[in-house]
């Protein structure tokens, strides 16, 4: 135990476990860099193997050393001890030692999702996977949202973030962003922290966060796993580098079938679920916040307890093609985010005309 941990949250925090500095070193050889699993903004990530022959995740926390550097660690800790769920990451510890603040986790055997969708690793997941990864995601961000005794909005939501254990469960990591939300509130405005190609355009540009924000982030993640390509590739042609805009043009020819991992073609899957879960991806991406559906509701889309009875309308997204003239992004350059729903049909899923007011509706079976 860590005696500096036990004093750093005297009074704050009493149901967590405190590591000492020395052991954690010693359980991933001094930090060795054959042991690192990543790197965040928050910090780099390691692999390490307790004495007792348990496997751990080391965020080793690069903080700055003032006092709103203490502050936000200590709300990340509360934070995330605070809050339990089988699709989210557990945090086993923490260590405060001298200059160093470091959270626990358990480790996640098939590691970060990013590894294996964008195309870095032999590994192939199968429709059945795939699907299982997203439902538990958007289950996860249900929980986040909507069923925990706190509102929590995620803020950065993206594939590097979701962790897959053995039996490639998905549990949602770093929390270092996650910001506790007034239930009386339907935004905060706050400044801007994320992940630019997951950002949804009025947080983005005008920092209203909501829930909203981590429906927008879920539906770029649900493009990628089944596409298996990034959300921004500027190697690709002009029309194929924005994922959300491709989607869309792919949609409008009533072709989103296109847009599908050419491995998982080459293995089968059932096309009205991939297509319902495209269909929810695009409902996610729409360009106002109180058009995207709650995560309860894009649960009960995923898993046909909901009947789909709307047309999506164009995804906005930030094209970084086009700046204005301080380069920065602003409404200017999201792609025509506003546009009317376009006539085409899909492929495989039934549209109706969206309501006079332009709000996503949905009925229960």
């Amino acid at each position: 135990m860590c005696a500096g941990s036990k004093e750093f949250f005297s009074g704050n925090i009493r149901t967590i476990n405190y590591f000492d500095f020395r052991t954690l070193r010693r359980a991933t050889k001094n930090f060795h860099p054959s042991n690192l699993l990543g790197s965040g903004g928050f910090g780099p990530v390691y692999q390490g193997k307790l004495v007792d022959g348990r496997m751990i995740a080391v965020k080793k926390l690069s903080l700055d050393k003032s006092q709103q550097g203490e502050r936000e660690f200590l709300a990340e800790v509360k934070l995330i001890t605070s809050i339990q769920h089988r699709n989210l990451v557990s945090l086993l510890g923490c260590c405060v030692d001298g200059p160093e603040r470091i959270l626990v986790y358990e480790y996640m055997k098939n590691k970060s999702l990013d590894l294996i969708v964008y195309g870095n690793s032999d590994q192939f997941l199968n429709w059945s996977t795939r699907y299982q990864i997203i439902l538990g995601v958007a289950r996860g961000l249900q929980y986040l949202h909507e069923d925990s005794h706190l509102r929590i909005v995620h803020r950065d939501i993206k594939a590097s973030n979701i962790l897959l254990d053995e039996k490639f469960q998905p549990r949602i990591g770093d929390f270092g962003l996650a910001r506790f939300f007034p239930e009386d509130q339907a935004y905060l405005s706050t400044q801007f922290a994320g992940t630019l190609g997951y950002t949804a355009p009025e947080y983005a540009i005008r920092g209203e966060l909501s829930e909203k924000a981590d429906v927008y982030s879920f539906g770029v993640l649900v493009l990628e796993i089944i596409s298996c390509r990034k959300n921004t590739d500027l190697t690709l042609p002009s029309e194929m580098q924005y994922l959300p805009e491709y989607a869309w043009k792919l949609y409008g020819k009533s072709m989103l079938l296109d847009l599908i991992d050419p491995k998982l073609k080459e293995h089968g899957f059932v096309e009205k679920d991939v297509m319902q879960a495209l269909h929810v991806a695009l409902l996610c991406l729409q360009p106002h916040a109180e058009m995207r559906p709650a995560m309860s509701e894009a649960v009960a889309l995923l898993t046909f307890k909901m009947e789909m009875i709307t047309t999506p309308m164009r995804p906005a997204f930030l094209d970084r093609r086009r700046k204005t003239n301080n380069e920065s992004h602003s409404w200017e350059a999201i792609s025509e985010a506003f546009s009317t729903p376009i006539a085409s049909e899909s492929p495989s899923i039934s549209k109706l005309p969206m309501s006079k007011d332009h709000r996503t509706s949905f009925s229960v079976n």
